[in-house]
């Protein structure tokens, strides 16, 4: 099967592109490298001649907005006689903060880009689309654990557009019933790293999120990890989250797309997460005790728009997708250290 992966070198797609190509996937990369780095593509080059591995692997430079590109893509591969069977589609912005201050141009590349990529899977017979979506869009709730079920309220514009793309996709399905199959992966906080080194985290600029900040002051990148709020209803007083490693959310789409393959037609919507809520004073714990790192830290006002307690629901895709999350939270602790010791300054 030849693959179309877009956003294919960011974090979460240098894994999943990993992982295809190990299971004998074609795959095809698009990206604009705006939220990552072209590296990427020669480690995973590396990681595989490495294993002595015959892979098919092809990357291209560009975005999702330039439907002449994406028409190329497409035409290209029926020329070669390799039509493209399934998009997986992670291109896109996904700064809250960022998306507050410029809600337009998420706007422009979220949905706009998707609605092109759309338009082009329509028009070259492509039915099958795994989309990464967010757990975003369930806003503010302490009702845990979330199920796909729970009430959808974003309280920000990243999580509205993910809102817009799944009601975009949904009324796509429902247009044709009879041929399209999508499944719309619902991301809690994917962290940690591939277990070679070679691939991990490599945000611009300061972190967003607790992870990668807490490996930059591990290795003295930042001097102190910011703790909002120690005042929560929580038994440590902590804000808790849920954390999947990278490999196991990586594993997710796979056997999504093992899901798909055995249907002939579904819409699908599911949280991929741990199933377990951690809170901060845990990780920090838990990271100390894995890797003999002491984190300083201070205590901050808690945040606009944080609740006491956010950790999903995975019942759904037990069931449907026949995966469960296999690695745990000292396998995340271990994995992103050992991905942070090796690359101190990321892909530069």
């Amino acid at each position: 099967m030849r693959v179309l992966l877009t956003g294919g070198s960011g974090f979460i797609g240098s894994h999943i592109a990993l992982l295809l190509l190990e299971r004998g996937f074609d795959v095809l990369i698009l990206d604009s490298y705006v939220n990552s780095s072209s590296n990427v593509i020669n480690r995973i080059k590396a990681y595989l001649d490495k294993k002595d591995l015959n892979y098919k692997l092809k990357s291209i430079n560009g975005d999702i907005r330039d439907k002449k590109l994406l028409d190329n893509i497409f035409i290209d591969s029926i020329k070669e006689k390799k039509p493209i069977d399934t998009v997986i589609h992670l291109a896109g912005l996904k700064s809250v903060s960022e998306s507050f201050s410029n809600p337009l141009h998420y706007w422009d590349v979220n949905v706009i880009g998707t609605l092109n990529l759309l338009l082009t899977m329509k028009e070259y017979k492509c039915y099958s689309l795994v989309f990464s979506s967010s757990a975003t869009i369930y806003g503010l709730s302490n009702s845990v654990p979330m199920a796909e079920d729970h009430k959808i309220s974003p309280i920000n514009p990243y999580g509205k557009t993910k809102v817009a793309i799944e009601n975009m996709i949904y009324d796509l399905y429902n247009s044709n019933i009879n041929v399209w199959k999508i499944c719309s992966l619902r991301y809690f906080n994917p962290v940690g790293a591939h277990p070679s080194g070679l691939i991990g985290e490599d945000p611009i600029g300061i972190p967003n999120n607790l992870f990668p900040y807490l490996t930059q002051v591990a290795i003295g990148r930042q001097k102190s990890l910011n703790i909002y709020g120690n005042d929560w209803d929580t038994d440590d007083g902590s804000g808790i989250r849920d954390y999947i490693h990278i490999i196991d959310l990586a594993e997710g789409h796979l056997a999504s797309i093992d899901y798909l393959n055995s249907k002939e037609s579904c819409l699908e919507f599911v949280n991929l997460g741990s199933g377990k809520g951690y809170s901060v004073f845990q990780i920090i714990r838990q990271f100390e005790l894995s890797t003999g790192c002491k984190i300083p830290f201070s205590i901050e006002s808690r945040r606009d728009g944080d609740v006491a307690k956010s950790y999903a629901d995975i019942s759904k895709a037990k069931k449907l997708l026949a995966w469960t999350p296999k690695r745990s939270l000292e396998q995340i602790c271990l994995d992103g250290w050992n991905w942070q010791l090796k690359n101190p300054y990321g892909f530069q």
